[in-house]
């Protein structure tokens, strides 16, 4: 054991090193780990993982767009510019702050499984588990009714305005950042042979790559149909009817029907108090309340008083997560088909009980508890009526399904893989039912007033990164650049939602900038720690602030975003 301490330690000390080397120099005011300060504004705020999807809603807000029509244009600009994370081929979830009626608004706009696919299928044809690419983990995509439910109900701006700057930049083209042409050289090794591919998203048969100019003229003739005709011409016109087939021709079940009866979900969000703070998710299919549940477990200890990047932090949050994410294994599905207890789960009564079972040492498994029962972007808006748009929209592993419909320009998503085969499970596949979702936006309100949009994406990282980013501004009292800079922790090997359960306590992935003695405390606790390349998702946030009346906003450099305001 200890020839491997001395091993680890090594390593660590070369990558500590290593991340000493990359600091330019000392920051004359805050805190030496932000990337940069706080960008505030007076007007209007926006934040997204990429800095022309920023500055595209910002000029929605300046040219009298509101939080809505601004969140709506920068997802469309996502979907062409980061189509590794994003795109009309997905899903979208969001909450809305609406000034008017002071009150937040959930939108789950998450599509189906295809009607005529179900359990039997999968059983007839041996297979146990649902696989990531092809046309069998397609689900109905739900992003582009996500858009005109959000704009039927708080836009003011015209739809074709709302998305000509997309089209715009689709058919005269952009570079394609930094991050973004790593993650397309290592996506299109991988999807070059699946049909459409090449032609979609390989100019001259080449990945695209930093610096490259991109052109998507599919995507812009789609923008374009969808801005004139509106969510039918995706859902009951041509496009529909390509999808369709296409899926078909692939040995998919995906129909025009399945399309045509889609509907999105506004839903209530749902909360607890964290320290007098009101942190609010959306309830399933989502995740969401993974995160209630660590912060209500959490808040039975003195964080402040364990200090940020502790082992004794890090270990109770880590035994937190584990404890709630057994329960999302076990409950967390579509609730139309399901009576799931989420006002327990979230309950504090729930969390003291739960909470008894974390020692000083790392439990190797947890059983959920028992109730009775009945890649990714994320990005945020606020304008200058107070309008503030928590949104996140993804297609599932990066880039989605690998199937690219003929002459549309996008990926189809693969979230059906996270369907369970086990017969009897909360989440098992069944048809016209939305399986479970890893994509969650998150708000945080003060004494019923608007304080902090955000969100941080990342598969099972997200629950993790928003308990962290709660504690870090609440317990720590971080401010919203410096939340997001700090190293992040994930834990990985809970129970997944298709089945299976964890019985070696998983491991723990530490980012660079925790200390080797934090390090070695926690293996002593009987943790396994290790690194992890990209596992600590994507931040961006934008705060409230009431007495100076304000926006704060932050952007991570995890990411190429940007956060922007006038």
């Amino acid at each position: 054991m200890k020839r491997y301490l001395n091993i680890f330690k090594l390593l660590y000390l070369i990558l500590a090193l290593n991340y000493t080397v990359v600091q330019a120099q000392d920051r004359i005011t805050g805190s030496n780990i932000a990337t940069r300060s706080e960008v505030i504004a007076k007007n209007g705020m926006i934040a997204t993982s990429h800095p022309l999807a920023t500055q595209i809603g910002l000029d929605i807000l300046k040219n009298g767009g509101n939080a809505i029509d601004a969140a709506i244009a920068a997802n469309a600009t996502l979907g062409l510019m980061e189509p590794t994370g994003s795109g009309i081929g997905g899903d979208l979830f969001a909450i809305i702050w609406s000034a008017k009626d002071k009150k937040l608004y959930g939108l789950n706009a998450s599509g189906r499984s295809p009607e005529k696919l179900n359990l039997k299928y999968f059983k007839d044809k041996g297979i146990t588990k649902i696989p990531p690419f092809g046309p069998l983990p397609v689900s109905v995509p739900g992003c582009v009714d996500g858009w005109f439910e959000m704009h039927k109900k708080f836009g003011i701006m015209e739809m074709q305005d709302i998305l000509a700057p997309a089209i715009k930049y689709a058919r005269e083209g952009f570079p394609v950042t930094e991050l973004i042409g790593y993650y397309l050289t290592a996506t299109s090794k991988r999807f070059k042979t699946y049909p459409n591919f090449i032609e979609t998203y390989m100019p001259d048969s080449m990945a695209l790559t930093k610096g490259s100019v991109f052109k998507n003229l599919y995507l812009a003739d789609t923008y374009e149909k969808i801005a004139k005709g509106g969510r039918d011409a995706f859902y009951k016109g041509e496009i529909a009817k390509t999808i369709a087939d296409f899926i078909q021709s692939q040995g998919g079940f995906l129909s025009k029907k399945d399309l045509a009866n889609h509907e999105s979900e506004w839903v209530e969000p749902v909360s607890t108090n964290y320290r007098g703070y009101d942190v609010w998710e959306l309830p399933p299919n989502g995740q969401g309340i993974a995160a209630l549940q660590i912060l209500n477990i959490m808040e039975g200890y003195d964080v402040k008083e364990m200090g940020f990047g502790s082992s004794e932090y890090i270990h109770h949050f880590i035994e937190a997560k584990k404890l709630a994410f057994e329960d999302r294994a076990k409950y967390y599905a579509d609730p139309a088909f399901n009576d799931l207890p989420v006002d327990k789960l979230i309950s504090k009564e729930y969390a003291n009980e739960r909470r008894k079972l974390i020692n000083d040492n790392a439990a190797r498994s947890y059983d959920a508890g028992k109730l009775e029962q009945g890649n990714t972007i994320y990005m945020t808006v606020a304008d200058k009526h107070g309008n503030m748009v928590s949104l996140i929209q993804s297609n599932y592993r990066g880039m989605g399904s690998g199937m690219v419909p003929p002459k549309l320009g996008f990926m189809l998503q693969d979230r059906g893989e996270l369907f369970s085969l086990e017969e009897g499970h909360n989440n098992v596949i069944e048809p016209n039912k939305r399986p479970f979702h890893t994509i969650i936006p998150a708000f945080i309100t003060k004494d019923g007033n608007p304080w902090v949009s955000f969100g941080l994406m990342g598969g099972a990282m997200q629950p993790q990164g928003h308990a962290q980013i709660v504690i870090n501004l609440i317990d720590f009292g971080m401010n919203l650049q410096v939340a997001g800079d700090v190293p992040r922790m994930q834990h990985i090997g809970s129970t997944e939602p298709t089945g299976g359960k964890m019985t070696d306590g998983g491991q723990i992935l530490l980012e660079s900038g925790f200390d080797y003695q934090t390090i070695k405390s926690l293996m002593q606790k009987g943790h396994r720690v290790g690194f992890g390349l990209g596992s600590y998702g994507g931040y961006q946030a934008i705060m409230w602030d009431m007495k100076n009346n304000i926006y704060y906003g932050a952007s991570e450099s995890r990411k190429d975003g940007q956060a922007a305001g006038y």
